[in-house]
């Protein structure tokens, strides 16, 4: 086999996850969970220099990361990211939406520009990265697309009419989505994560919530990717649509 042919088959034979929202706790901790798996881990926030620690992160371990700066609530801007990876990395295997958009406001206090801001990023964002990625995926009957829920996206609660109406909507185009596509290959879920995560936000605005770090009361961001493993790796006879991911003292 001549050279040429040898890298176009290598090339074919490689599958990218794409994360919408690669941050520094689960976004990337979900990056580097499919990386250490072989898959190429294309990373995406607003600025590309904050990814840069990630990418060198996963290429020291071993593996390939390519990062990008876009807008996900830009239609073109997804639009051309999903065609780039898939002609120039690798086909889309995986594709997982994790922007979070978590403000609080009293609803008398919730401008409209608020509101319109925390849908696009929750929801409408989602919808673009999902619409891209099935009709990459469509033609392989293949593929896991993975939409980050929160407690908000179950119920709301005051102070939070804008994210949880961006959450519930989210939901509902992750359920829409999966009814869908299900049949055809497409594996659609919609993990909810409901309690605080080990972040920096979290240690610094709510000293005695991280506290309970010690006796496993928040919850670790690689173990929130060994779930989103799981759920890329289960068999299709068996496959789970929404699955809660909590600590054992979190009130529900």
């Amino acid at each position: 086999m001549c050279l040429t042919l040898q890298k176009e088959k290598q090339v074919t034979e490689k599958k990218a996850i794409l994360v919408i929202g690669a941050g520094d706790a689960t976004g990337g901790a979900i990056a580097r969970r499919f990386a250490r798996e072989g898959y190429v881990a294309c990373v995406t926030r607003r600025h590309a220099e904050k990814l840069q620690p990630l990418v060198e992160q996963i290429r020291a371990a071993g593996g390939e990361a390519h990062g990008f700066g876009s807008d996900a609530r830009k239609e073109e801007e997804m639009m051309s990211l999903v065609q780039k990876i898939e002609t120039e990395i690798a086909p889309i295997e995986v594709a997982v939406f994790n922007i979070g958009a978590n403000v609080r406001f009293g609803i008398t206090e919730t401008t409209a520009r608020v509101y319109y801001k925390v849908w696009e990023m929750a929801c409408f964002a989602g919808f673009l990265m999902g619409r891209e990625v099935a009709k990459a995926m469509l033609p392989r009957g293949r593929g896991t697309i993975l939409f980050t829920g929160a407690t908000a996206s179950l119920r709301g609660k005051e102070g939070f009419a804008a994210f949880a109406g961006a959450k519930h909507a989210l939901r509902a185009l992750a359920q829409s989505m999966a009814r869908e596509l299900w049949s055809q290959g497409i594996h659609v879920a919609h993990p909810v994560i409901d309690g605080a995560i080990d972040t920096d936000f979290i240690r610094t605005n709510f000293p005695e919530r991280y506290a309970t770090k010690d006796r496993d009361g928040i919850v670790n961001p690689e173990h929130i990717a060994d779930v989103y493993w799981q759920l890329h790796m289960q068999p299709r006879d068996a496959w789970t649509h929404e699955t809660e991911i909590r600590p054992w003292m979190e009130p529900w």
